[in-house]
């Protein structure tokens, strides 16, 4: 899609951080929104919030209370929404989560929960909402991974491993839709200010914690103004911010030196030699 104003947008994730940014965004370009999340309160604030930024009498701001995790409860709530308010022309997969820790404190029930938010939980909205724009033979779906989707990060093996599997979905399921006239998009941001960065915080390794001591944290505005400029110019692979986008280009043709700068910040968090 080349034009997001008064098109009608689905978040999953829109309650906080980069959904909620975003669907700030969104409404003050004229789009009607409808957010989903877990809980009830962050939902009707957020939605008020969106509200605000509305441009024209009749825009939609809506919002409904759906656990991405739940295949069944993701087919309903959205399902219901389409059949209420209309098919989504965008689609953009905010929910995630993420709790860093050391490899060997990360049990089972972390990497379940993990990949059941982060991927399946993607995977759910897409398979309720795909049907419908392939009825119209168009749409956009956007898929948020993150830088650490493309580079390995010490502390986040779980999470790591979702959003690499985010973008290894969005690569296949965009080579399907292209002949339907979808597009699909993955959007992999940095650090970013976000309740859900403050939360991480709390349990990072020590040498996760040093190693992007030095590195710039992109607010939530920047990054989903980089979104939105990203889908506007069709762009599949959509980084925000200077250093992310040099981090990437780094790890693609020169792998073996960003392996090596990263094991000499795990060494100095440790008081090796440098």
């Amino acid at each position: 899609m080349t034009s997001i104003d008064r098109s009608l947008v689905f978040l999953p994730g829109g309650s906080t951080g980069i959904g909620r940014a975003a669907a700030e965004q969104l409404a003050a370009r004229g789009a009607d929104v409808v957010i989903f999340a877990r809980r009830r309160e962050p939902l009707e604030a957020a939605a008020a919030a969106i509200a605000a930024r509305a441009v024209r009498p009749e825009q939609r701001v809506v919002w409904r209370q759906c656990d991405v995790a739940d295949a069944a409860r993701v087919a309903d709530v959205l399902g219901a929404a389409i059949a209420e308010i209309g098919p989504p022309d965008l689609l953009i997969n905010c929910a995630g989560r993420a709790v860093p820790n050391y490899f060997e404190r990360i049990d089972a029930t972390q990497l379940d929960e993990t990949l059941r938010i982060n991927l399946a939980g993607t995977w759910h909205a897409v398979q309720t909402v795909l049907p419908h724009m392939r009825a119209r033979r168009r749409g956009h779906i956007v898929n948020v991974s993150s830088l650490a989707g493309l580079i390995g990060v010490f502390g986040y093996t779980d999470y790591c491993a979702s959003k690499f599997a985010l973008i290894g979905f969005s690569e296949a399921l965009r080579a399907e839709l292209r002949r339907d006239g979808i597009a699909v998009s993955v959007l992999c941001p940095p650090d970013t200010d976000t309740p859900g960065f403050v939360t991480e915080n709390t349990t990072k390794p020590a040498e996760t914690l040093a190693a992007s001591a030095g590195a710039s944290v992109l607010t939530a505005d920047a990054v989903a103004a980089a979104l939105l400029d990203g889908i506007t110019r069709q762009r599949f692979l959509i980084i925000p911010g200077r250093e992310a986008r040099f981090a990437y280009l780094m790890k693609r043709f020169l792998p073996g030196l960003v392996t090596w700068v990263m094991d000499r910040q795990v060494a100095r968090s440790h008081g090796g030699s440098a």
